[in-house]
């Protein structure tokens, strides 16, 4: 009897330990002055800074092709580099999402140099980047790269970055347009 008290009580312990971890894991993010967002793709993390202190990290999945960078529409690869939120969607059809400025320069550059695209849209492309504007997004590079909603349950993006729907609008209302985002691999 004695035995199977303290089992009782160890249980009721460790459900309460968990309990606590979680609701602390899950209380609400303060205000942040300084946002960024940090994506690993090896490890499948997003990692939401405000400045050099990380806030908060989320599991996350990425495109259903999940090794090297996004070369051309279609290879469901997810772009790596560094970027800038250009949008934020509150009627994305998953949940919402933050739209991220792929293709980016150095995406660009690779395009026109293997001639994927033509001068002009790698023109197009530079100048929004260096604007801080919306790139376009119907290239043969690929476009329409987005952090979203539609859960985490293995790699099933065209590209994008999906995370629980609970998380991305945790993310989505701390995260402003111009926001910087760095995707490693």
């Amino acid at each position: 009897m004695k035995i199977f008290l303290i089992c009782l009580t160890l249980s009721a312990l460790v459900l309460t330990a968990t309990y606590l971890v979680s609701s602390q894991t899950r209380r609400p993010l303060p205000s942040l002055e300084n946002p960024r967002i940090v994506i690993e793709k090896k490890k499948r993390l997003l990692q939401l800074f405000d400045g050099k202190k990380l806030v908060r990290q989320y599991k996350m999945v990425l495109g259903f092709a999940t090794k090297g960078d996004k070369e051309i529409e279609g290879d469901g690869k997810t772009p790596e580099g560094e970027f800038y939120i250009f949008t934020k969607n509150d009627q994305s059809k998953f949940h919402v999402s933050l739209g991220l400025s792929y293709p980016n320069i150095k995406a660009a550059k690779r395009g026109l140099r293997e001639k994927i695209i033509s001068q002009e849209e790698h023109d197009a492309i530079v100048k929004a980047i260096e604007e801080k504007r919306m790139p376009p997004q119907k290239t043969a590079l690929g476009g329409e790269i987005y952090i979203h909603g539609g859960g985490t349950s293995g790699d099933w993006t065209e590209g994008c970055i999906a995370l629980e729907n609970e998380e991305i609008k945790e993310v989505f209302d701390r995260i402003p347009v111009g926001a910087k985002v760095k995707i490693l691999p």
